[in-house]
């Protein structure tokens, strides 16, 4: 059932079924602390480094997922993507593909249907990531769609950071080089925190929950 409520910030809004607010303005999201991720970064940028991560990173169950692209300001042309963020709660993986490609292991941990990949907008990402290796993507949540299940309406990450997990993200580095020869200590943070936090909103919401609920995508992707 739901009813209107006051959260700790001060913010009245209609709370749904789960005991979250519905939606939230970017307005209202100004007043929550501004957070990041704070642990492990690594820049994956060469195959070297590749082979010493990917194995570990296997055996994983649940990584938040994410991609950045270098932006195009020609109308109707879209780059490829640049890079694929994939993170735990205290790592986070930045592979700069525009370097190394998508190995033939990534792709497997892409199309493995025993390790759940929860991003937003996932669709999108991965149409653009089949475009530079073809794959049968297996275990991705759309947390756009899962948050459903727990009466949220609003999408985004910024947004479902502020309802889920109450801070704020910064998406201040979006549309910055993500081809630059060196990525900025600000980019690499940037980037691992949109991951995180992809983790931590899934984590959060399965946390008490001993049933499946709707969101993975089915099987063999999302129709791509």
């Amino acid at each position: 059932m739901n009813g209107s409520f006051q959260n700790d910030k001060g913010i009245t809004g209609v709370m749904g079924n789960k005991g979250y607010l519905e939606n939230i303005t970017i307005e209202e999201i100004l007043d929550y602390e501004l957070s990041w991720f704070k642990g492990e970064i690594i820049l994956v940028d060469n195959l070297k480094t590749f082979g010493k991560v990917i194995a570990g990173l296997m055996k994983e169950r649940l990584l938040g997922f994410d991609t950045e692209t270098r932006p195009s300001f020609r109308k109707g042309h879209k780059n490829k993507v640049s890079l694929i963020q994939l993170a735990t709660g205290n790592k986070a993986y930045l592979f700069r593909i525009n370097r190394i490609g998508i190995p033939h292991e990534l792709a497997g941990l892409l199309a493995n249907p025993e390790i759940t990949k929860a991003g937003v907008a996932v669709h999108d990402d991965i149409k653009f990531l089949k475009n530079i290796r073809k794959f049968s993507p297996e275990g991705f949540i759309d947390l756009q769609n899962f948050v459903r299940n727990f009466g949220i309406q609003s999408s985004g990450l910024k947004k479902l950071a502020a309802i889920i997990l109450g801070f704020r993200i910064s998406k201040r580095q979006q549309v910055t080089d993500w081809e630059a020869e060196v990525l900025s200590e600000p980019q690499q943070v940037y980037a691992a925190t949109d991951a995180w936090v992809c983790y931590e909103i899934y984590k959060k919401l399965t946390k008490n929950n001993n049933h499946p609920l709707p969101g993975l995508l089915p099987e063999g992707g999302p129709g791509l």
